[in-house]
């Protein structure tokens, strides 16, 4: 019977990171708890005082009104660190324990719907900017300055700190020509799709990820099947058959697996989200506000916890793939696998992605682009009449395969 190993909630002490005398600060509650800080964040001009905005290109902070530049200077021997993932599922724990009937007594007093809202006063037209849910970064409606709430994604009471992002290198003009070539590419599109293309806006928005470090030791067993083909039979019924030889096979292997994206935010299409990897980790910077000036963000509303159960189900994929060519063969059986996790690490990300939703015929689609690599996933119509001439197409190539190999036969047995 297959095993494919579990660990247990309490998990390995023998990690070799060091354990901070005080774990940052995390999240505890529903995901749609509401932000403490009162505080909205805007960057202004140091030449006019109108508020910048961070420009791709230039990877810097850009004034729309005076053209002024100011570089985002930062320390180039600082590194994103990995976080003691053991210390801080205890200290999540712990802090689970108190907030449940703080927490409850908060929601009461304000009267907090599962809806999180609040609204932050901008500054330049004393219009109100609402945020709902996990958004963290927005602009104004009325005036268009881009807005942010001063402490989500750092120093926030009982919220996980954001450790580091990935700035946004892939420009609008450049998302929409790729957008342009993965449309021409699907060919099972409607031919109107294929032509007029989509049109809608883009959305450039910072998503958040939990990124898990792991060593694992793996010890296997199974069979490997060669196979091999005999001539049974006589006269007209001579016949090839294929057979397989099985020979039993184990062993052990150790595998380090490194930052794991796992997305922290629901209401996404995760097959298509984890579809633009793989990210460019090594392009990740220590975390700071002025690359979220102009664009959205959201915060993390799946816990860490549950976000390595899922690193933890893609990691047993991966052993058991290994594990398959570690066998080799022409086939594989796998009797058992049993794997230890150690060292496990975690960081707390920001990643850039452009969205676009579209409407195609009455239908809404959306479309995912890696705003750090160019790479385009998403929805799209299908043709109907295209699907059923490709299949048609199949089934008339598969009947002369076949009439082509009958009348091979026929020549060698006459």
């Amino acid at each position: 019977m297959k095993n494919t190993g579990s660990v247990p909630p309490e998990l390995p002490s023998d990690s070799s990171q060091h354990v901070p005398d005080q774990a940052p600060p995390l999240e505890v509650g529903q995901a749609g708890r509401a932000i403490d800080s009162d505080r909205g964040r805007v960057f202004p001009c140091e030449n006019c005082g109108a508020d910048m905005e961070f420009h791709i290109g230039q990877q810097s902070l850009t004034c729309a009104f005076c053209n002024h530049v100011q570089q985002i200077n930062l320390d180039p021997a600082a590194a994103v660190q990995e976080q003691d993932y053991t210390a801080m599922l205890a200290h999540i724990r712990e802090l689970r324990q108190v907030s449940e009937d703080q927490q409850a007594g908060v929601n009461e007093a304000r009267g907090h719907s599962e809806q999180t809202h609040q609204e932050i006063r901008c500054e330049s037209c004393g219009g109100n900017v609402e945020f709902y849910g996990t958004l963290t970064s927005s602009s104004c409606p009325y005036c268009g300055v881009p807005i942010q709430l001063e402490n989500a994604h750092r120093n926030e009471p009982n919220r996980i700190s954001v450790d580091g992002l990935i700035p946004f290198r892939i420009e609008k003009q450049i998302a929409q020509r790729n957008l342009g070539l993965w449309i021409r590419s699907r060919w099972f599109a409607p031919n109107s799709f294929l032509k007029d293309g989509v049109s809608g806006k883009f959305n450039g928005v910072y998503l958040a990820y939990f990124t898990y470090d792991s060593m694992t030791f793996t010890a296997w067993s199974g069979q490997r099947g060669n196979t091999y083909t005999v001539t049974v039979g006589s006269g007209q019924n001579r016949r090839t058959e294929t057979r397989t030889h099985w020979t039993p096979v184990s062993g052990t292997f150790q595998r380090f697996f490194d930052d794991i994206p796992i997305l922290a935010n629901s209401g996404m299409n995760r097959e298509f989200i984890e579809a633009l990897e793989p990210w460019p980790f090594q392009d990740v910077v220590p975390f700071d506000q002025r690359f979220l000036a102009g664009m959205m963000a959201r915060t993390y509303d799946i816990e860490l916890d549950d976000g390595f159960a899922k690193a933890k189900s893609r990691i047993d994929g991966m052993i058991e793939n290994e594990v398959r060519s570690r066998i080799g063969g022409d086939r594989q059986s796998i009797s058992s696998i049993k794997s230890q996790m150690s060292a496990l690490t975690y960081r707390h990300l920001l990643l850039p992605v452009w969205l676009m939703a579209y409407r195609f015929h009455g239908r809404t689609y959306q479309i995912f682009i890696n705003a750090a690599t160019g790479e385009v996933q998403g929805e799209r119509p299908y043709s109907a009449w295209k699907i059923a001439f490709a299949s048609l197409l199949g089934v008339i190539l598969a009947v002369l395969i076949f009439v082509w190999m009958s009348d091979g036969k026929s020549t060698i047995s006459n």
